[in-house]
C-alpha cells in the first residue's frame, strides 16, 4: 500500500490591529500570551514548511518577534486578508505551484490537524484553486445567524455557493416564514463554513486582478468573488470541530474561561 505524501506548504497568518468590535484585537491577552501567540504556536504545530505573521502594526511586529515569530509587515491599504496574503507571496517569490494555507489571526485554539487537512485537500485535486472546512450545524439558532456562514457542496464536495442566510431553505420546514424559531437541533445537516483556506499561489495572483463581485459585496464575503470567476472550491468537513473565532468581548471572555479550564485539566 502506497504512503500518502504530505502536501508541502506554507501558512500566513493575516493579523490586522484595527478591528472594529475589538481594537487590537491580535494582542489582547489570553492567560498570559497575545492572541496572535496562541494562532502561531497553533500553526507551528501543523506539517507547514514555514509560518509567517502578516501585519499591518510595527506593534505587532515589535510583540511577534518578542516571541521569535517570523513576521513580515505589509501594507495597510489592503481591503482583506486575501490581498495581504497575495503581497506576503509575492515578497517570498513562492512558485505558481505552491500551497499557502490562509489561518484566522483570531481563532487561538485552532487545531493543527485542520490546517495540514486543508492542505492535504488542496493539493489532491489539482484542477481546484482553493480549498476549505465546513461543520455540521447542531443549533437551528446558528442556521438563521448571519454571523455563521452556511456553505452548500454538491456531491463531489465542491462548493455551489456561500452565504448569511439559511441555505439550503427547507421550503415545508420554514413556511411560515423567516423568523429564528426556538434553539433546537436541525433535521437538515446544514453545514457552516470555517474560515480557513489553503489556495495555489497563482490563484492568489489572478484573485487581486479581479473586482469585487455583485455577490461578494450582497454578502460581504469575499470568496464568492473567486466562485463569480469559476474558481473551484472544493469543501470537506473539518476532522476536529474548531473553536470559535474571537469577534466580541464576550467571544474572548469565553475563550479565557475554555484555556483556564483546559490548564486546570492539565
Amino acid at each position: 500500500m502506497s504512503v500518502p505524501v504530505k502536501p508541502r506548504f506554507s501558512v500566513i497568518i493575516p493579523a490586522r490591529f484595527g478591528s472594529t468590535r475589538l481594537p487590537g484585537k491580535p494582542l489582547l491577552d489570553i492567560c498570559g500570551k497575545p492572541m496572535i501567540q496562541w494562532v502561531y504556536e497553533q500553526a507551528c504545530r501543523s506539517c507547514a514548511s514555514d509560518v509567517i505573521i502578516a501585519t499591518d502594526d510595527e506593534r505587532i511586529v515589535d510583540v511577534a518577534r518578542g516571541f521569535d515569530a517570523r513576521v513580515t509587515l505589509t501594507s495597510p491599504d489592503h481591503v482583506s486578508g486575501t490581498d495581504r496574503l497575495q503581497e506576503v507571496v509575492s515578497q517570498l517569490a513562492l512558485g505558481s505551484d505552491e500551497i499557502v494555507v490562509n489561518v484566522q489571526g483570531d481563532e487561538p485554539l485552532i487545531p493543527p490537524e485542520n490546517i495540514n487537512q486543508v492542505a492535504a485537500l488542496l493539493e489532491s485535486e489539482p484542477d481546484a484553486g482553493i480549498a476549505t472546512l465546513s461543520e455540521t450545524i447542531t443549533d437551528m439558532q446558528d442556521v438563521f445567524n448571519p454571523n455563521v456562514v452556511k456553505v452548500v457542496a454538491n456531491g463531489q464536495h465542491e462548493a455551489l455557493y456561500f452565504s448569511r442566510a439559511p441555505i439550503p431553505w427547507q421550503r415545508d420546514e420554514f413556511k411560515d416564514g423567516v423568523s429564528a424559531p426556538g434553539s433546537g437541533k436541525p433535521e437538515f445537516p446544514f453545514q457552516r463554513h470555517i474560515g480557513i483556506y489553503a489556495y495555489r499561489v497563482e490563484l492568489l495572483h489572478r484573485f487581486i486582478q479581479w473586482p469585487p463581485s455583485p455577490i461578494e459585496v450582497a454578502e460581504s464575503l469575499e470568496q464568492l468573488r473567486a466562485m463569480w470567476n469559476g474558481v473551484k472550491i472544493k469543501v470537506a468537513t473539518a476532522v476536529i470541530p474548531p473553536p470559535p473565532g474571537i469577534d466580541t468581548r464576550q467571544d474572548l471572555e469565553q475563550l479565557r474561561a475554555l484555556v483556564m479550564r483546559r490548564q486546570d485539566e492539565g
